[in-house]
Formats: C-alpha cells, structure tokens, sequence
C-alpha cells in the first residue's frame, strides 16, 4: 500500500514537472486589443493592438519572451513579458516567427503593423524611432539645433527640448482681422518653424536691392520637417511657406527669398530661409510665417 501511494505522488510531480516546462517553453496566445479592457492580462500594447502578459521576473514569462521589463513608450508602469530576439523565438517548435518590433511578441512575419513612422503616429509626449519603428519618450535634453532628439513640435534650444510658442500676435488673432491658427502638435504634421531673427535692417546688403525704395530687412528663418525630402534641394521647388501679414492677408513665402538664401540640409528634412521684407517708414514689424500643415509663428523685429 505504501509503495503504491509512493507511486502515485511521483506521477503527479511528473505530470506538474511537464506541465511547468511546456508554460517556459510554448509562445503565449496572442490576442488583438484597442484597450486594456479587451485583454484577459488587462495589458494592451496599443501601439501594435496585441495583449501582452504581466510579469513582476523573467521567471513569470515563456521562454520566447523571456524579457520582464516595463514597455518602452508606455505611460504604464506594470511589467510585461517581451521577446529580444528572433532567435529566442525560435527556440521551441517554431522556426518561422519573428521577434515584433512594436509589440515585442513572437509573431509571423507581418502580422501586426510596422510601428511608427513619424512622431504623430506615436502618443502625446512620445517620438518615433524611424529606423526601428518604435515609439518612445521625447527626450528632454538635447544637443544641436532643430528638431535633434526632441519630439515633433519642440525643439532643441539651449539643450533643452522646447515647445514652439503659440502665435500670440495680430497676424493670427481673428478678432483683430488676423487669420485663425489651426495647427495641432498632436495631428498636424507640416514642417515646424522654430527661429526666426533679424539679420540686417537698412539698406540691402544684396545687390540688386530687394525693396524697390527703402530698407530692406533679412530676416533668418529656420524650419525642419519629420519626412525626408520635405525641403527641396533649390528655392525654385519650395511649396507651402506663407507670409501672413497684422491684418490676415498672405503671400507665397518662397517669393521673398533669393535663390541663394535657400539652404536645405542634404537629406532635406530641415532648411534656413532668409526672407526679405519691405518695411517702408515703420521701425517695427510683425511677421506671421507658416508652412501649409505646420505651425504658425509670429515675431516682432526691430530697426
């Protein structure tokens, strides 16, 4: 009788040994979600619509998954279980699957989307990685200039990531005659104007002089986009740059700047503009400047 019982027992651990090792060694069900709610873990990676499973050590997650870690990009703080590698992936049954990029799950070959591909398809306060397809915080320090490391619609000033100001001026107050902003950071995606600065007011450095009588004043301007290419490689191309003037009228931009104060940055994602204006007898002016889908910026320059 007792070594029957004996006998009983070391079935039973046999039976859990090998149910503890297919939990390590099986890739996780994966399941579609828009929400946490849609989840049986209550974790929805909604950056790549897939569940993913919570974990508090590496011992929780399937051999495939191995990584316990908090995910990159999320706001979230609960740990989940990640794949690293397509290899790991591939450690079991499988051959063929791959490790996502976006949903850090081990899944076929295009199953869930490609991830990101500028920072509006990334959440509030997030940037894309273009190169990798992930979604991640902004930095708040930064080096160069520009948009640099910084999310789209800040920029790099003084090592630190800064949001470009709201247009307070006339140009774009609507109850002042001015036309009505309508930019967005969280779904615009036009190039970002974040400087402009008075380089010389008088009479016109350039020969011949830009304004027909008067002074003539050069004014730095200086923009970066989130695609490639946005930026032409000559002025003659350049498209949607507007001058919008205190009582709402615009021109075209591209218009009040010579061809050889068009300097865009050889993979065309950022450029410096020296615009020209025309001021007349007035010792101050207000300049409105948008691209068409970008933001709208104002700046009073003096004589």
């Amino acid at each position: 009788m007792q070594l029957r019982k004996m006998m009983v027992m070391l079935a039973a651990l046999s039976s859990m040994s090998l149910a503890l090792t297919a939990c390590g060694d099986d890739k996780t069900t994966t399941e579609t979600c828009t929400s946490d709610t849609d989840c049986s873990s209550n974790f929805c990676n909604t950056s790549a619509g897939v569940c993913m499973d919570t974990c508090e050590s590496g011992s929780d997650c399937p051999d495939t998954e191995k990584n316990c870690a908090v995910l990159a990009g999320s706001s979230k703080t609960q740990k989940v279980c990640q794949c690293q590698t397509n290899q790991l992936c591939n450690s079991g049954s499988s051959t063929d699957l791959v490790c996502g990029t976006v949903s850090k799950r081990c899944e076929e070959p295009g199953s869930t989307p490609a991830g990101c591909t500028k920072d509006a398809d990334c959440g509030s306060g997030n940037t894309c990685n273009t190169a990798t397809g992930v979604c991640s915080p902004a930095a708040t320090t930064c080096t160069g200039e520009g948009q640099a490391t910084c999310a789209y619609g800040s920029f790099c000033s003084a090592n630190k990531c800064t949001a470009v100001p709201a247009p307070s001026c006339d140009n774009f107050n609507p109850a002042k005659g001015g036309k009505a902003p309508v930019w967005n950071v969280s779904s615009s995606t036009g190039p970002i104007i974040y400087s402009i600065t008075k380089l010389t007011w008088g009479a016109d450095v350039v020969s011949p002089a830009f304004c027909s009588s008067g002074d003539t004043l050069r004014a730095e301007v200086k923009a970066y986009a989130q695609t490639a290419g946005t930026f032409p490689p000559q002025k003659s191309n350049l498209q949607g740059l507007f001058y919008v003037t205190v009582n709402g009228n615009q021109q075209d931009g591209a218009s009040l700047i010579r061809p050889s104060g068009y300097t865009p940055s050889s993979d065309g994602k950022s450029a410096t503009l020296i615009m020209n204006f025309c001021p007349g007898s007035i010792s101050t002016i207000s300049l409105g400047l948008y691209f068409t889908g970008g933001n709208e910026i104002c700046s009073q320059l003096s004589k």
